[in-house]
């Protein structure tokens, strides 16, 4: 388990499954300074937006209910009736303006990481009731840097109120004697101007904290040169892993060998089926299978040696021979020695007459 890890030995990175299997715990990145920025930001474009409607949609109620009070029934029903229409007023008022917050604090989290549906934090453990682990907790590296983060969260709020509402000091004595609705227009915009810059600074620490966080989980996630070999261990034991191993191999090795169909000497071909590719210089003691394929690899080399001018002999039994009984990079069996001769001698003697048909 996590808790149980000793940080001194976890010195290699994470790998992809190392961080796969953190976010199905639900153990992510995350800090709660980009969730609150958000929902600060929302409510900023919140009250500069929706203001004037929330305030016009709850004024015409209100005013009704005051201005018609003692027509007001208070039997059972008539109370009831009553409280649904202002609670129908109220909800059409705020309704948008809240599902925007809502929306913010959804957004919040999706920045950081994709959505996580895990138990895990539900689960009983020792860790959280430990003395020690509590301990730790309190006096450990995160407590500290959250009461670092909370004075700097202090200072730069301070700051920025001061800067905003120190110019404006005559300002806010002057507004008591104003009437209320005039009174209401200024309190609004100054708010709306001091949440702008409270979000431009919360903003900053709000990236901080996330780099902090995501380095500290990056940590917690890191593995021991043991548990990479574990790891590797159990991957190399997994039919997909192994399938997919296989397949990259086998890519590999076709792409090797179709780059060296261009150095056959001769293609040896059955031509619906087969093709065997295979190089011969003076001096080898064998000539040398370089490629072979069936079907549509078999075709790929024919369309190879054609674009490289290299002879193509049809010769069914023998194709199927050599297909089956020489690999890649191999001799051919001294069995297939007379027939092969026969071939490369043919291709050589059209060599020869060719270079004389030139000269």
């Amino acid at each position: 388990m996590a808790d149980d890890k000793d940080p001194d030995g976890q010195t290699e990175d994470p790998t992809q499954k190392r961080l796969d299997e953190a976010l199905e715990r639900g153990d992510v990145a995350k800090s709660q300074e980009i969730n609150t920025w958000f929902v600060i930001a929302g409510a900023t474009l919140v009250i500069s937006t929706f203001s004037g409607s929330i305030g016009g949609g709850l004024l015409m109620p209100m005013r009704n209910l005051l201005a018609n009070s003692w027509m007001i029934k208070t039997d059972g029903k008539s109370l009831i009736a009553l409280t649904q229409q202002l609670e129908l007023a109220v909800i059409a008022a705020i309704g948008v303006p809240l599902l925007m917050l809502a929306l913010a604090a959804i957004a919040g989290n999706m920045l950081q990481h994709r959505l996580v549906w895990s138990a895990e934090s539900l689960k009983p453990k020792f860790s959280k009731i430990s003395p020690g682990a509590g301990f730790a907790r309190i006096f450990g590296k995160q407590a500290a840097a959250n009461f670092l983060k909370g004075i700097g969260k202090l200072i730069a709020l301070g700051a920025v109120m001061t800067m905003i509402l120190w110019p404006e000091r005559h300002r806010m004595e002057a507004m008591v004697k104003l009437d209320p609705a005039a009174m209401m227009g200024a309190t609004t915009s100054l708010t709306v101007q001091l949440m702008g810059a409270v979000v431009a600074a919360l903003a900053i620490v709000a990236i901080a904290d996330y780099l902090f966080q995501y380095r500290s989980w990056f940590q917690r996630q890191k593995m021991s040169l043991q548990e990479i070999k574990e790891e590797f261990k159990q991957s190399e034991g997994d039919p997909h892993i192994k399938g997919k191993l296989r397949q990259l191999r086998q890519q590999r090795s076709r792409k090797r060998m179709m780059s060296a169909v261009p150095k056959a000497s001769v293609i040896i071909t059955n031509p619906t089926h087969y093709s065997v590719a295979l190089s011969y210089e003076r001096g080898m003691s064998a000539p040398t299978c370089v490629a072979k394929g069936v079907d549509n690899l078999a075709f790929k080399i024919r369309e190879i040696a054609r674009a490289h001018d290299i002879p193509i002999v049809e010769n069914v039994p023998l194709a199927r021979a050599l297909y089956a009984t020489v690999e890649i990079d191999q001799e051919i069996p001294v069995e297939h020695y007379h027939a092969v001769a026969e071939v490369i001698g043919y291709v050589m003697r059209l060599k020869r007459g060719f270079s004389a048909g030139r000269g």
